[in-house]
């Protein structure tokens, strides 16, 4: 059943809810998907949003709807062989992009391996204790790769996630109906699903967000990385690559020859996860020394 006919069927109880003077939520769940909007039903949109998060957090949220830039595709490059496992990364994505703190969500992971080894199968998801880098291993950060031919996008039953323009792979959480179809689609383990309320310190908020990008989320709902969309499309680098103390990680537009990501292309020997998948991949890996 697809989301409008589930709507049809949900009549009585978006009646009951009128009645009971919800408006603000009829208008929600009756809400247009993002690309079939005009530009006044997102600003309506928008404003809802803004005093629904006012109310939540108390506080005052700026939230954009940037277009994707003209002759923009973006994409990553990470030198594995600079990355020394401090998981700064991590952090910084989870402060930027209002992360739920309680129960704890995190879209970067960072696994390690011994040299010689690409077994992700066998790598340490949970390694701690003593100083990183460790000798005999290199650590790999794994985020959503912002595929060419992303899996996720096909399996979604309400067209909640699609592909942008610049080559972001996004969200409409009022679309999404938390089948985790997505989940099961992506094969790097890249989507987290909010098995309850997310909880964010209302000191720790980030109030600029995009409404595809870091605004704060839902119960029952997916989220990814979206390459921090809120920074990108206005000429910001994404906040784990400013964290990066040892600058394993570069950023640009591939369409254009002298940014740095074509450089690295351009230069090095790249590889990208499970490329015989086909996913295509926008996210390169590779050793520098």
């Amino acid at each position: 059943m697809d989301r409008r006919n589930f709507i049809k069927g949900a009549a009585s109880t978006l009646a009951a809810l009128a009645l009971a003077g919800c408006n603000e939520q009829v208008e929600e769940y009756l809400q247009q998907h993002f690309v079939e909007m005009s530009k006044e039903e997102l600003d309506e949109a928008r404003e809802r949003l803004k005093k629904k998060y006012r109310q939540k957090f108390g506080v005052d949220f700026k939230i954009g709807a940037e277009p994707a830039l003209p002759e923009v595709l973006f994409s990553y490059g990470l030198d594995l062989s600079r990355c020394i496992g401090c998981r700064r990364c991590v952090y910084a994505c989870v402060q930027e992009n209002n992360q739920s703190r309680k129960p704890q969500i995190q879209w970067i992971r960072v696994v390690r391996m011994e040299n010689g080894s690409m077994d992700l199968e066998e790598s340490d998801h949970y390694y701690e204790g003593g100083m990183v880098p460790k000798e005999g291993y290199y650590t790999m950060p794994i985020q959503c790769q912002q595929c060419e031919n992303p899996p996720c996008v096909k399996v979604c039953p309400t067209k909640a996630t699609w592909q942008e323009p610049d080559g972001i792979v996004v969200v409409d959480y009022n679309w999404c109906i938390g089948c985790r179809y997505c989940m099961a689609a992506c094969p790097y383990w890249a989507r987290r699903f909010n098995f309850s309320e997310p909880h964010i310190p209302k000191e720790e908020i980030n109030p600029n967000t995009h409404y595809l990008g870091n605004r704060p989320r839902m119960r029952g709902v997916v989220e990814k990385c979206t390459f921090c969309i809120q920074r990108t499309r206005k000429g910001r680098y994404p906040a784990c690559v400013e964290a990066c103390p040892v600058g394993a990680r570069k950023f640009g537009n591939i369409l254009d020859p002298d940014s740095e990501i074509s450089k690295v292309i351009e230069t090095k020997r790249v590889f990208r996860l499970k490329s015989e998948l086909n996913t295509q991949p926008k996210f390169y890996y590779f050793f520098s020394i």
